[in-house]
């Protein structure tokens, strides 16, 4: 149960980097092994529970088999003590297959739970392993989101200054000047106007005011 942490400790330490160069997509691959990672957790936890859980059979087991023996070994001296020895043997007899059976149980039991202890143990790691993982996966993750933004963000600074760019601008900037100037010949246009206006009207003032002067001065020789 443990062969698949021992395989991405191994692509973690010595192949990650060729793998998610490969990948299209190593956020998800990283993704993707972090899911599996927790999938062996939960089948290392079922496992392990299976294992306590027959360390505990075997445990009992082992109790009701020696307290069994204990029992007739009891029940020998109380037979003895009474004189009667056809009971206390039968007694000694029976408490000798029980004891060897309580031995037999006993080792069972160590061994279980021997291998309990290993299986914790294993889960452990593998538990702090899977932290590391997501730490290192959530670090993995952080650079290839700012690798990618790095780039969106170099890419389009390279195209606002490329040479097309530039001419784009150019060309702008020749046409705002082109309207500036045409908006600078109308406004001479009209200030020549309004002059060439300004002097007919003095020149149809200066009229009326002589034509006034002589009429004034035709009338006074009348009177």
């Amino acid at each position: 149960m443990f062969k698949f942490f021992n395989r991405v400790k191994t692509v973690v330490g010595a192949e990650l980097n060729a793998m998610l160069d490969k990948a299209e997509d190593p956020v998800k691959m990283l993704e993707q092994f972090m899911r599996d990672m927790e999938n062996d957790i939960r089948e290392a936890e079922s496992a392990v529970a299976k294992q306590i859980a027959n360390e505990k059979m075997m445990k009992r087991k082992y109790d009701d088999a020696q307290a069994l023996a204990d029992k007739r070994m009891q029940q020998a001296e109380k037979a003895i003590e009474s004189g009667n020895d056809d009971l206390a043997r039968r007694a000694l007899e029976d408490k000798k297959n029980h004891q060897e059976q309580a031995d037999q149980l006993k080792a069972s039991f160590e061994r279980a739970q021997e291998d309990s202890t290993t299986l914790r143990q294993k889960l452990d790691e593998m538990k702090k392993e899977y932290q590391e993982m997501k730490l290192k996966k959530d670090s993995l993750k952080a650079r290839a989101e700012s690798a990618k933004t790095r780039t969106k963000i170099n890419r389009t600074m390279s195209s606002i200054g490329n040479d097309e760019s530039r001419q784009g601008f150019e060309r702008m900037e020749e046409k705002v000047m082109q309207y500036e100037a045409e908006a600078e010949t109308s406004e001479d246009l009209s200030k020549q106007n309004r002059s060439l206006d300004d002097e007919f009207a003095e020149l149809d003032k200066e009229d009326s005011i002589d034509d006034e002067l002589a009429a004034l001065k035709r009338k006074m020789n009348k009177e």
